[in-house]
Parts: structure tokens; C-alpha cells; sequence
């Protein structure tokens, strides 16, 4: 998305590109009212599982019409991969848009449906759920925002406290005690440094401060002397960046080390990926840097996979399509007439999905397995890997 440049003042041209699909999915009206709902439709054991895919197909946006077909072929991928189960998958298309998404819903439990799985944006998974939950229907949406999630709505996507949560806790491993959280003055900074607020008291982590810097390019190079100033204040050992890769992050990872706050200096740590793109690798600031990422051997499995079956790679949150029937076929293999319940989508032990173990929780999000990952000589290093199961190490 950006080319490395020697100076921090030549990257600005080509930063603050609007959020990535990832965090836009998520956050879309995201203080919508979750929805109430029942325990889930029960299933036939000896018959094919109804499922809808909600996807934006029919979306005028281009990012997300590609996005509806990854999705689409990563649940066909997972419903080939399932031993013993049958899933009945039918495809729905809501355009991006919630009242068609709502529409599509009612279609598919009409179509005999009994889980639906998407849509992709949080009002388009608020307004399904609302309009499932009389009719005792679970929904496992692929938004990353919990505050949507509750009664019969469940988020699948990545949640910034359970990375938060999953880098505190290494951090606390790693001797560190007082963190300085720095967060754009947008929904994402505030979701973001919550987050980490939240995981920062639960690990025995001190909150050293907070930044918040204006969401554009004036705003990033304004707070750089404030955030250098603060850190030396509140003797901070540990630096939480909310940004990511195709926003502040890059200008960060320049500046900073230029004003004297380098990695040598205090622990870099971030909330969203950094080796994506791969440039990012190479930034000052980067370098011995810890973020989080899925179980990469699982990852790069399904990477060559869909790629060897579709001809092209995935979007980076098509695997989310491949978890939910994955996390379905499980729980139909059972046997059970009530595999689709709450009860069951929330059991203890989780499932296996495209990049390691993941489980739904009663509060309608959702835990991950995640590898804790550092950048040396402009590579990714996995220094802590991701637990293969619940209950152990990294949890």
C-alpha cells in the first residue's frame, strides 16, 4: 500500500488511505442495540444441515464484491473439508446494505434455514439478528466488533481485546509494568484504547498514560513530540499503538525513532498486524516490535489451499466463512438434535479454524488463539506461538 522512503516527510502523500475492509466490516454503526434471542433451531441429525451465507454480493463496492466471493468459496472449501457432515449451504446476496440483508435473512428461514452465517457489516448483522431472534435463529456474523454481540447475534472476527488481552498478558511474562497507549481520536482509537485499558488492569499492567492524536497527517506529526514527552514522564516501559498498517502506523514507526523514542528505548507493541504489508517490516520503528497474529502454520495451510482451488489468494478475513461451517460441522457431527444451540456454539473446548483454535463466548464474542510475533532484521520471528488449545499457555 505505501513504498518505504528514507524520510518520514515523504510517506505522507501516501498515508491515511481510509481503514481497511477489515475494521470497516466491524464498525459500522457499531452502538447499534444488540440483539435479544432464543437458544437456537434444532437440526434434523440424520439430514443435510440448512445453513445461509450472507455475503454483500451486489455490493457497488468493488472491495466487497470480491470480498462476497472469497467468502463464499473459503465456506465451499470448508463444507468439502467436512468428514461426515452434510451442510446444505445456500447463498444469499445483501448488497452491503442492512435492510437487504434483513430481507435475505427472512428469505433463508423461510428457505428452511436454521443458522445464518454473515452478513459482513455490524448494522447488517444487527438488523438480522433483531429480525431472527423472534424467530429463535442464531447468527454468526463476520463483523470483529463485540459491542453489536449478544442474545442470538455472535461476532466471528478478530477482537481487539482478545489481542490486547493476549499481548498484556505476554508482556507481563516479559517484565514490562507500565504502558502508554497511543489511539487516533476516531471510533476505532476509542474501541482500541479500551481495549487495551481493559487488558492492561487484568494483566497487573499499570496505565501509564494515554495520546490520542487527530485522525490525518498533521494530527500524527503534532503528537509525536506529546507522545515523546509523555513516555519519558510516565517512565513507560511499553508503547500500545492502535494504528495500523495503512494508517498512522507507518509515520509512527519513522518519527518516533527520529525524536529520540526508539525501539531501544521503550517496547513497541501494536494491535493490528504489522507484517502486512510486507514493507512495513522495514520501518525503524518496527524492528524488535510485538504484535499478534493467528497460528501462521494453519494460516498459510488455507492460504495454499484456496489458492490451489480458486486460483487466486484469500481476503485476509475470507477464512472467517471457513471457521463458521468448520465451528457448524463440528457441532452437527455430534449427532445432536440441538447442535445449533447457544449451549452448544458456546462449548468450553471451541473448534479449529483457519488459523488455530477459536472459541464463541456467552457474551456473544468470541476467543482466539493467537502467536505473539517480533520483527527482526525486517522479518517476522514468532517469539511466542499460539496455543493449540484453551486452558493453557497464552490464555
Amino acid at each position: 500500500m505505501f513504498a518505504v522512503l528514507p524520510s518520514a516527510r515523504k510517506v505522507l502523500s501516501r498515508l491515511f488511505v481510509l481503514f481497511s475492509l477489515l475494521w470497516l466490516a466491524a464498525c459500522d454503526d457499531a452502538m447499534l442495540p444488540s440483539a435479544g434471542g432464543g437458544t437456537g433451531q434444532r437440526i434434523d441429525p440424520g439430514k443435510p444441515v440448512p445453513v445461509a451465507l450472507l455475503v454483500p454480493h451486489g455490493s457497488a463496492n468493488a472491495n466487497e464484491a470480491a470480498l462476497a466471493r472469497d467468502l463464499e468459496n473459503a465456506a465451499k472449501l470448508a463444507v468439502a473439508d467436512l468428514d461426515g457432515v452434510r451442510i446444505d449451504l445456500r447463498v444469499y446476496g445483501t448488497a452491503g446494505n442492512p435492510a437487504k440483508a434483513r430481507q435475505a435473512a427472512l428469505n433463508a428461514v423461510a428457505d428452511g434455514a436454521r443458522i445464518i452465517l454473515g452478513p459482513l457489516h455490524a448494522e447488517s448483522a444487527n438488523a438480522v439478528a433483531i429480525a431472527m431472534a423472534p424467530k429463535n435463529v442464531n447468527v454468526l456474523a463476520f463483523s470483529n466488533n463485540p459491542t453489536i454481540a449478544g442474545g442470538n447475534l455472535f461476532v466471528l472476527g478478530h477482537t481487539f481485546d482478545n489481542t490486547a488481552n493476549r499481548m498484556m498478558s505476554y508482556a507481563r511474562k516479559q517484565g514490562k509494568s507500565r504502558v502508554l497507549v497511543v489511539s487516533s481520536d476516531n471510533l476505532a482509537g476509542e474501541v482500541g484504547q479500551e481495549a487495551i485499558a481493559r487488558a492492561a488492569a487484568a494483566n497487573g499492567i499499570s496505565l501509564a498514560g494515554r495520546v490520542r492524536y487527530g485522525f490525518s497527517q498533521d494530527g500524527v506529526v503534532a503528537a509525536v513530540p506529546k507522545i515523546t514527552q509523555t513516555a519519558r514522564q510516565a517512565n513507560a516501559d511499553m508503547l500500545f499503538l492502535t494504528s495500523n498498517t495503512a494508517g498512522a502506523l507507518p509515520l509512527f514507526a519513522q518519527m518516533l525513532p527520529e525524536a529520540g523514542l526508539s525501539p531501544e528505548v521503550i517496547q513497541y507493541v501494536g494491535l493490528t498486524r504489522w507484517d502486512q504489508p510486507a514493507q512495513t517490516l522495514s520501518l525503524p520503528g518496527i524492528q524488535g516490535g510485538w504484535f499478534a497474529v493467528p497460528d501462521t502454520g494453519r494460516m498459510a495451510s488455507f492460504n495454499n489451499r484456496f489458492q490451489g482451488a480458486y486460483g487466486s489468494s484469500p481476503h485476509a478475513i475470507a477464512g472467517l466463512a471457513y471457521d463458521g461451517i468448520a465451528a457448524i460441522g463440528a457441532l452437527a457431527r455430534s449427532g445432536r438434535g440441538d447442535a445449533l444451540s447457544r449451549g452448544s456454539l458456546t462449548q468450553s473446548s471451541g473448534f479449529q479454524g483457519t488459523g488455530g483454535a477459536f472459541r464463541l463466548l456467552p457474551n456473544g464474542s468470541n476467543q482466539r488463539a493467537l502467536a505473539v510475533a517480533t520483527v527482526q532484521g525486517g522479518r517476522m520471528v514468532i517469539v511466542d506461538p499460539a496455543p493449540r488449545g484453551f486452558g493453557g499457555a497464552g490464555f
